[in-house]
């Protein structure tokens, strides 16, 4: 597949098969990610490869977030035990972090490197016939998550991309046509 047809044809997968992503293909999607560009070869990036009981950690902290909106006790239950369930059978996810530079400068700059590598990771994943679903939010500020995902003080969880056998394909989203958001200047 060539650049050109990838970027049109990635898409956020919402349901995965039940199969399974072999450990060399995970291997194979970080080894994308690290050649991300970055400023002075700083490589800010981290990378968490999440087993069953950590993604069920992160499910319950993220369906009790979930529940904690919903009215009635019975239902918010049922949604906090759904969304344990569905990340624990997860076939594969990613935590994806970054290290926290004490120069706010470079920490923005680290920042889009790190999901210049995640872009990596997720090309290439399309290459090997999966899908991904790239997950942002306040939830990764979460101390809970923090634990679960054993992160030391000095990194920062930016994303959780989860990773697997598309069960199904979306139909790509409209966007705006480039020509609509660009200004040539002189």
């Amino acid at each position: 597949m060539d650049v050109h047809d990838a970027i049109r044809s990635r898409r956020s997968i919402k349901r995965f098969t039940d199969r399974p992503v072999a450990r060399e293909q995970l291997e194979r999607l970080l080894d994308a990610a690290v050649l991300a560009p970055n400023h002075r070869l700083t490589q800010p990036w981290r990378f968490l490869v999440l087993g069953p009981e950590t993604r069920r950690a992160y499910g319950r902290v993220f369906g009790g977030r979930k529940a904690a909106k919903v009215a009635d006790p019975g239902a918010a239950g049922a949604v906090a035990r759904k969304l344990e369930e569905e990340y624990a059978a997860l076939p594969a996810m990613l935590g994806i972090a970054m290290r926290l530079d004490e120069n706010p400068a470079d920490r923005e700059e680290d920042y889009a490197a790190t999901f210049m590598a995640v872009d990596n990771l997720c090309l290439e994943a399309l290459d090997l016939g999966l899908g991904t679903h790239l997950k942002t939010g306040a939830v990764l500020e979460d101390p809970r998550v923090r634990e679960a995902l054993q992160l030391p003080p000095d990194e920062r969880l930016v994303g959780i991309v989860q990773v697997g056998y598309p069960a199904e394909q979306p139909l790509p989203k409209p966007r705006t046509a480039a020509a609509e958001l660009t200004r040539w200047l002189p």
